[in-house]
């Protein structure tokens, strides 16, 4: 006779949790934060209340991983785009971001996410360590690239410069004051490179 193993509890753990969490970003996607609830996660889920508990303490910490999970699942690559073309290469960066915050649906749940952490420290906490450093360290990287390539700079500042290329993006995005666009995106970075390719020949000038 053929041995029957029992199902996998480890297994069955890792189904209920990826249930749970897509179930809560469609939730999120549908019904809004303020709308949605433990007990409607865990109906779409299949699951009981008390297992979603078992995991997260809160609806805004299921949520954020919810939302993680769903960025993860639609990440290409674990690194910036390095051609040699450090222009080209941000310009794809931020075209991308540009057209994630431009997708309604995922730009709602983004939203939420980031106002939610504003009186939520230990979420702020997560979006600062599993969000915006990580994509900032990225950045930094291909900035240093650059420099070692002679197309920044050396004493260009690798820890600001990120800020200046993405803080105009979501500021615009988060206040709504004009549309967001490539083109937008397209003038950030010129602006931003610009300066310390001026630098950058001024340098060349005085050793000359």
């Amino acid at each position: 006779m053929t041995e029957r193993r029992a199902p996998s509890t480890a297994r069955r753990s890792e189904r209920a949790r990826v249930a749970i969490l897509e179930a809560a970003y469609d939730l999120l996607l549908d019904e809004g934060f303020l709308a949605m609830t433990i007990e409607g996660i865990a109906a779409k889920a299949g699951v009981g209340k008390q297992t979603i508990y078992r995991w997260w303490p809160s609806k805004s910490a299921v949520v954020f991983d919810a939302a993680l999970h769903a960025g993860e699942q639609a990440a290409d690559s674990g690194g910036l785009p390095d051609t040699g073309d450090l222009e080209a290469d941000l310009r794809l960066v931020l075209h991308a971001i540009v057209d994630e915050l431009r997708d309604e649906r995922r730009s709602a749940a983004q939203r939420t996410i980031m106002v939610e952490s504003m009186h939520d420290d230990e979420l702020a906490e997560k979006v600062v360590e599993h969000i915006l450093r990580p994509q900032l360290e990225l950045t930094k990287d291909r900035l240093r690239s650059a420099v070692r390539a002679g197309q920044l700079d050396r004493d260009t500042d690798i820890d600001t410069l990120p800020d200046a290329l993405y803080g105009p993006i979501f500021y615009r995005w988060m206040l709504r004051t004009q549309p967001l666009t490539h083109a937008f995106a397209d003038q950030i970075l010129g602006t931003t490179l610009g300066v310390h390719k001026v630098n950058q020949r001024a340098r060349q000038g005085e050793s000359g």
